[in-house]
């Protein structure tokens, strides 16, 4: 069934989305932008990949079974496969199908 309400709330919702993520390319489109954001667009990407490594292995026990391996063993492609090819999708994609997997089939 149709929910109109539904509709029109995911539609605000999207306009909303757009009209932020178009904003600073509107405040800025005739000017250089200030030292302050070209400074958090140097170090924010960096901080957030941290924060959410950080997140994701936040509640590994390393007392109890599987002792955290596979997340270690996740993490530790991720990293690898990022020094070899980087290549930030393959690295996050391959990470995620390795953890899924040692964590559905092995342990």
């Amino acid at each position: 069934m149709f929910d109109i309400h539904a509709a029109a709330l995911v539609a605000v919702i999207a306009l909303v989305t757009i009209f932020l993520r178009f904003l600073p390319f509107l405040i800025f489109r005739n000017r250089t932008s200030p030292a302050f954001v070209t400074y958090l667009g140097k170090v924010l990407p960096f901080a957030i990949m941290g924060m959410r490594v950080v997140y994701c292995l936040r509640n590994i026990s390393f007392s109890a079974i599987p002792f955290g391996i596979p997340e270690v063993i996740s993490v530790a492609l991720v990293v690898g496969l990022h020094v070899w090819k980087k290549n930030t999708l393959l690295s996050i994609i391959s990470g995620t199908v390795c953890y899924m997997l040692l964590v559905q089939m092995v342990f």
